[in-house]
């Protein structure tokens, strides 16, 4: 064949550990290579080792030979997680010179005392005096801001439609200035973001083109990257990421193009996988696009290939690598997601929805408190498994060595310190073989070092399994981007409520995207006839923040596709027929590009139906090999090599399939079935036998049933955020689930509010002693009193009970508990500031069946939320259809973990999933027990440590720990019972002790109720801990938890006190009219939130500043959300500097939070360490007090009242 005239797509992928490269010729055939991304040339030299002619390693490659090349590349996601992308500096409004690193204020590891943030990426950063608001906002209901006229300078029509006010022009001499200062410090790359730019970008643009002028290469703007998309936290963090990694991609792509003929690709098509799916090209590929390019195209390979479109079964996608795990699902089309995290960066681009769990290959293997755990550490690809030569530790990888499931002989030497050897078999042998005596020492459990292993990768399965039943039960060769088409796409803000009239404009704007999309997509050469075009709108409910991207559907009826939508994904619709608000439009062309046959996987379900298929032949087993199977040990199993095995052959387990990208192991018992371009594995489900009888308990199961426990609370976690409608729970994740035995105690509890920890417990058991014998199933009891194991009154729990087959025993309960922003009470929040009284806080519940035999009963609930209207000064909630819909999704959330815990009845039967459930207590009181023990040695037997609250009361607690583990943390000495809310009640202790020990023992071991058994909690009666029924409690909640917390850490001298409060801040407004015209009574919208600060150093690093501490861990509001739906500006969010203590390692700083009221509104302030400052320890000083601030402006005068 003349190699001038094949036609050569090569797609290439650079993953930073490995690169792949598959190439097609004209006559059809596959060319493929791999090997380590760390030699030179990559991937350039594995193209040429594609070729169909032999090409010098040294020689440029020919042009003539290509018709197109197809790539993915982690070049932007490695950048991003090593933290080695451009330096660039980030400009952005005054007042928010620390948006990104505040983000949206949580810490990302619940339980970490020291915290650790992702840093953020940019240098510097500079803000620019330049502000917009919207003029209106959405809870406006007197249309206080109506302007239609535009006013040049001030009122403005934004890209949206809405009217931008503009608060203060652009200073273009000093934003000249801020870059000169730049350019003389050798920047050259900038992101921009400013507030509401999503449809203002005037002023972005401005400073893009001053930029330009003063000699920066690489711009990012907010307004351009991240889809005109509002809430400026990801939009801004979006923004610094493409400066961050976008020159890297280029850098790339021009050391890649130097090794083609002229160091250039003129004439030939080069495309680069984006993050969602499609491909670009090279010349327009950004790296904020390309953060999941190779994930993407792996995605795009499986849907095209083995998704059957005539039995239109579900696809699950699993992309396993070094450190962690890829998992996603295709159901005939693509899954979009607009706004994710990753390497700790929030991005909100169009991205195809993948999951990643933290196992991997790479992923390090440890026995810690007694139980298998697997990641999240990784041994990455330097030192590596053990097995490479380079002194690593064990991981996944070594335990499939070790078992047989790997076989060195297939694999290249280039392992070793000079890359040269095989695998290290004999090394991995003897440290399986020392693992294994170690847990024998610990346990006295004898497993020999293979059921070790097996029991490892048991736990790395179970593991990735969590983010798969995530995917199904919520909702070969890398050929992807091969299959993928050329994507293009265009998306504008709109600020629409949807009806017959908005309908026409929506179809207009629509219009006008396609034909943008359609000229670009024609100046790629993709002609009219191969495009194709879907419309959609991003819709969302008047007064909710959460969103759906709805595809038109073929009659055109956006409103029933997205209520159809909202139904399947939170399984309600609105009570009230609210309003749906459209936010964007969008518009994606897809144009079909040549490449490797797509059709293949349409009717694999056809072909394995009807052909016929002959055991594999004895001349094709290559070898004999071992490899160990629980229940079987090592046993003989035939070795095939895949590219000879002709289609239509059937090999029956055990054995194992390789090519030179897999190996592929055939289970005992399971067929494989080889196609044409696919092998089809059939596997027996026999993972519950071995364990179906009581009578022993194995510790791989214990750690397995521990991965089960928590995937039930979590999966009910999510299924409460997607069916809630308040913020609260939605945006702000205020809620918790749980899973808890028989009797009422803690078995599994998802890491989402701390506070909620031990108190739930509290409230399960009083309702199960409460109404022991009287429960029947389809009863649901509601309650949150605080003598009933509540904490705070607008902390609603729902408490399901979970029977066994017969009807008549309980075998669990699961409980799910909810941040109600109106339960009544005393002015506009939950949180009223000024109550003494728990009459004075809203709606009370000891204890009411929400659900009896079935029914929901609706009247009765309503009736509770609106008696607390009958006290004087109080009204009922303003708001109950929003509580019935909140309580309905925790209903919601609890029927789905009462499923899922009989499901998993039914797999091991109810007496071992009890057993385990014992066992897990059991390993939990071990590891506090284990903890305490050694604690006597550091710290002694008698512990003792004393807190002020801002009003003089006084926390008193003495621990006396035991010589077996055991400890009385004794609170006598603390003040009695105030005339106040800073009262809490008892549950609040029992949570700040359960996460106190969690957090003191340092590392994951199941949060359960066997955590409380070693511990005697003495709380005096009377004390403001342990207060009578009647007095206010809401701030218990909130401030005197976390002062509870410090007083712990500081017995134990753990660490110095944190900002010691939640900062609870409200505000509330009237409005509205009767049919009558007259004013209504009562608020119109109400608005909560708490607000991070500095978290205490330690022995061993710094405080974090602006972060939630200890019992709460609630997201912050986004800057642009809170100013579209309410009359406020805010006008500065910032770390408040230098307010941390001095020492060897400082405390973290707390935050600046300024909110200027458009219209009068009234605002709950709820707050500590005011007057008591956080003390340090060891010598450290003490942090600055916080201060609340009313400022008000009288002609022109601004003056200050507060208690700073």
């Amino acid at each position: 064949m003349d190699s001038r005239r094949v036609i050569l797509p090569q797609t290439a992928e650079n993953d930073g550990v490995w690169a792949e490269n598959h190439g097609l010729s004209a006559d059809g055939s596959v060319e493929n290579s791999f090997g380590p991304s760390s030699l030179p040339g990559r991937p350039v030299q594995e193209v040429q080792r594609c070729s169909v002619r032999s090409i010098p390693r040294s020689h440029p490659l020919p042009k003539a030979d290509l018709e197109f090349i197809r790539m993915g590349t982690t070049v932007a996601t490695n950048a991003l997680l090593e933290r080695k992308g451009t330096r660039h500096a980030f400009l952005v409004t005054k007042g928010f010179r620390d948006l990104l690193n505040i983000g949206y204020q949580s810490r990302p590891r619940l339980f970490d005392l020291d915290i650790v943030k992702p840093a953020v990426l940019y240098d510097e950063v500079h803000e620019i005096d330049a502000r917009v608001t919207i003029e209106g906002f959405d809870e406006d209901v007197d249309g206080l801001f109506n302007a239609t006229e535009e006013i040049p300078g001030v009122l403005v029509r934004g890209t949206s439609g809405d009217m931008v006010r503009i608060l203060k022009p652009i200073d273009e001499e000093h934003v000249r200035q801020v870059l000169r200062e730049l350019r003389g410090k050798g920047f050259d790359t900038l992101a921009v973001c400013f507030t509401h730019s999503h449809i203002f970008p005037d002023h972005e643009v401005r400073v893009h083109q001053l930029a330009i002028e003063e000699g920066f290469n690489h711009v990012s703007l907010s307004s351009a990257v991240a889809a005109n998309m509002i809430k400026m936290v990801p939009r801004g963090s979006s923004a610094s990421a493409d400066a961050y990694v976008t020159p890297e991609i280029r850098r790339y792509l021009a050391g890649f193009m130097k090794g083609f003929e002229g160091g250039n690709l003129d004439g030939v098509r080069c495309e680069f996988m984006q993050s969602d799916g499609g491909l670009v090209s090279h010349h327009q590929f950004s790296g904020i696009r390309g953060l999941l390019s190779g994930p993407a195209g792996g995605v795009v390979g499986y849907a095209q290939t083995t998704y059957d479109e005539i039995s239109k079964i579900p696809v699950v996608g699993f992309d396993m690598g070094g450190t962690s795990t890829d998992v996603s699902r295709y159901g005939g089309q693509f899954e979009h997601i607009f706004e994710t995290t990753t390497a700790g960066v929030a991005i909100q681009s169009p991205q195809l929805d993948i999951n990643t769990v933290a196992a991997g290959g790479g992923s390090m293997l440890a026995w810690k408190k007694r139980l298998f755990a697997v990641g999240p550490e990784s041994a990455s690809s330097h030192p590596g498994p053990a097995c490479y030569r380079k002194r690593g530790p064990l991981t996944v990888t070594d335990a499939n060595l070790f078992l047989g499931r790997l076989l060195p002989d297939y694999f290249p030497k280039i392992f070793g310190e000079n890359e040269n050897e095989a695998l290290d078999s004999g090394t991995v042998q003897r440290m399986f073989e020392n693992l294994t005596a170690t847990i024998y020492s610990d346990t006295g459990n004898k497993m020999s070092p293979e059921e070790v292993a097996w029991g490892f990768l048991d736990v790395a399965n179970e593991s990735m399994c969590r983010p798969i039943r995530a995917l199904t039960e919520g909702k070969g060769y890398d050929i992807g981007m091969a299959l993928a088409d050329f994507v293009q796409e265009a998306q504008e803000p709109v600020n629409e409520v949807y009806g017959d009239e908005s309908r026409t404009r929506l179809l207009s704007r629509l219009s006008l995207l396609r034909d943008k999309v359609r000229r670009h997509l024609n100046s790629q050469g993709i002609s009219d006839g191969d495009i194709s075009y879907q419309r959609y709108l991003n819709m969302r409910y008047q007064g909710t923040e959460t969103a759906i991207m709805v595809l038109q559907p073929a009659d055109g009826d956006f409103k029933q596709e997205f209520k159809r939508m909202h139904l399947r994904e939170f399984a309600f619709l609105s009570p009230d027929e609210r309003p749906i608000i459209v936010d964007d439009v969008r518009v994606r062309g897809v144009g079909s590009c040549g490449g490797l046959e797509k059709s293949d996987g349409k009717r694999l379900g056809q072909k394995l139906k009807y052909a016929s298929f002959n055991v594999a032949r004895p001349e094709f087993v290559e070898r004999t090999t071992k490899i160990y199977f629980p229940g079987t040990g090592k046993i003989s199993a035939p070795v095939f090599l895949l590219p000879k095995l002709e289609p239509l052959t059937l090999i029956t387990g055990p054995a194992i399939i390789i090519d030179q990208t897999q190996t592929l192991v055939i289970t005992p018992g399971a067929e494989a079935k080889v196609l044409s371009n696919h092998v089809v594995i059939h596997i027996n489900d026999s993972s519950s036998q071995i364990i179906r009888s009581p009578v022993s308990m194995h510790r791989v199961q214990l750690s397995l049933f521990s991965h089960r426990f928590m995937s039930i609370a979590e999966q009910m976690g999510r299924a409460l955020q997607k069916t809630a409608v308040s913020l609260n729970i939605k945006e702000r994740l205020d809620f918790s689930c749980a899973l808890f035995g028989p009797d009422g105690g803690l078995v599994a509890n998802a890491p989402h509010v701390p506070v909620h920890l031990g108190s739930m417990s509290y409230a399960v058991k009083y309702q199960h002693e409460l109404h022991e014998g009287k429960l029947a199933p389809g009863d649901v009891l509601v309650s949150n009193h605080p003598e009933a194991g509540g904490t705070h009154l607008p902390d609603i729990t729902v408490i399901t009970p979970v029977f066994e087959k017969t009807g008549k025993q309980i075998a669990f309960y699961v409980a799910s508990r909810g941040h109600h922003t109106d339960i009544g009470g005393l002015g506009g929040t939950s949180m009223p500031p000024n109550s003494t009284e728990l009459w004075q806080e809203g709606a009370a519940i000891r204890s009411f069946k929400l659900i009896h035999a079935g029914k929901f009963d609706e009247s009765g609930i309503t009736e509770i939320l609106l008696r607390p209207g009958q006290y004087p000064g109080c009204t009922g909630s303003r708001h109950v259809s929003d509580n019935i819909s909140d309580l309905k999704a925790q209903v919601a959330a609890n029927h789905k973990g009462m499923i899922l815990v009989q499901d998993l009845i039914k797999e091991y039967t109810l007496p071992v999933v009890q057993m385990y459930m014992k066992g897990i207590q059991s390993n939990a009181e071990w590891a506090v027990r284990d903890f305490l023990r050694a604690a006597i040695i550091t710290k002694g037997t008698h512990l003792v440590a004393e807190d002020q609250m801002d009003n003089g009361s006084v926390i008193k607690l003495t621990v006396i720990i035991c010589r077996d583990g055991s400890a009385v943390f004794d609170f006598t000495g603390t003040d009695c019972e105030l005339l106040s809310n800073i009262n809490a009640p008892p549950a609040i202790t029992y949570s700040a002790i359960i996460y106190s020990l969690r957090v003191l023992i340092g590392t994951d071991i199941p949060l359960n109720q066997g955590c409380l058994t070693p511990i005697d909690v003495v709380l005096p009666k009377g004390t403001f801990l342990n207060p009578s029924a009647g007095p206010a409690v809401c701030a218990g909640n909130t401030q005197t938890s976390q002062r509870l917390v410090d007083v712990i850490l500081k017995a134990f001298r753990a660490g110095a006190a944190s900002h010691g409060c939640m900062n609870c801040i409200g505000f509330f407004g009237e409005g509205g009219k009767d049919a009558e015209g007259k004013k209504l009574n009562g608020y119109a919208y109400a608005f909560g939130e708490t607000i991070g600060g500095g978290s205490g150093a330690t022995s061993s690093r710094p405080g974090a500043s602006g972060v939630h501490t200890h019992m709460t861990n609630t997201r912050i509001t986004d800057p642009e959300s809170l100013e579209k739906r309410y009359p406020v500006i805010l006008r500065e969010f910032a770390i408040r500097p230098n307010s941390g203590g001095k020492g060897v390692n400082r405390g973290g700083d707390g935050v600046v939070r300024d909110i200027e009221c458009r219209v009068p509104l009234s605002f709950s302030v709820i707050t500590e360490r005011r007057t008591v400052a956080p003390y340090g320890m060891n010598g450290g000083e003490p942090g600055q007090c916080g201060a609340n601030y009313w400022v008000r402006k009288m002609n022109g005068v601004e003056g200050r009242i507060g208690d700073g």
